[in-house]
């Protein structure tokens, strides 16, 4: 798996992975319109730009194919950043790519000294993606009830955290293990 920063290239591919305006929101959150255009994609990106950036956008590619999009919203001042919009091509779900793609972002995360933790927000009936956040190392740190509403459904939010020393303590586990 190769990812790379986001590119406008990819926006046409991403914008065809939402076939609802409940999958759109359970990826982008409340604020972005259905059906998801390259305008509301050229915005993020925008924020991607200059020494310390307000958001990062990455492409995951496998054997060559556009397969997966995630982005990270920069606290520069706390040394926060906020994992998110986390997507897979629906013709690789299901494929266990999430994970290593993942992965790589959080080291590269990491390796910026100014950044102590990583923390997101996921729906709580996306079981899949709770579980690969757990296998990641991502601790449940509490839940929102009935925070936002998606039609008649009112849907709750798990919330995560993962702080740097985490990393370590679960790098030191795997080396005793061995």
């Amino acid at each position: 798996m190769d990812i790379r920063p986001f590119h406008q290239d990819d926006a046409a591919h991403l914008c065809n992975w939402f076939a609802s305006e409940a999958e759109l929101i359970q990826w982008g959150g409340p604020f972005l319109k259905y059906p998801l255009c390259e305008q509301q994609i050229e915005q993020m990106q925008s924020e991607t730009e200059g020494h310390k950036p307000q958001r990062l956008m990455f492409s995951a590619f496998y054997n060559q194919e556009l397969v997966g999009h995630a982005q990270l919203v920069l606290d520069w001042q706390h040394g926060v950043a906020r994992l998110g919009r986390v997507a897979v091509n629906p013709t690789f779900r299901g494929q266990r790519l999430t994970q290593p793609f993942l992965q790589q972002i959080i080291e590269r995360l990491f390796d910026q000294q100014e950044f102590s933790r990583l923390e997101l927000n996921v729906f709580t009936f996306n079981r899949a993606a709770i579980q690969t956040y757990r296998k990641l190392g991502f601790q449940l740190e509490g839940i929102r009830r009935s925070c936002l509403q998606v039609g008649n459904e009112r849907w709750d939010t798990a919330i995560f955290g993962m702080l740097r020393s985490d990393i370590k303590t679960a790098e030191s586990l795997r080396a005793l293990a061995s």
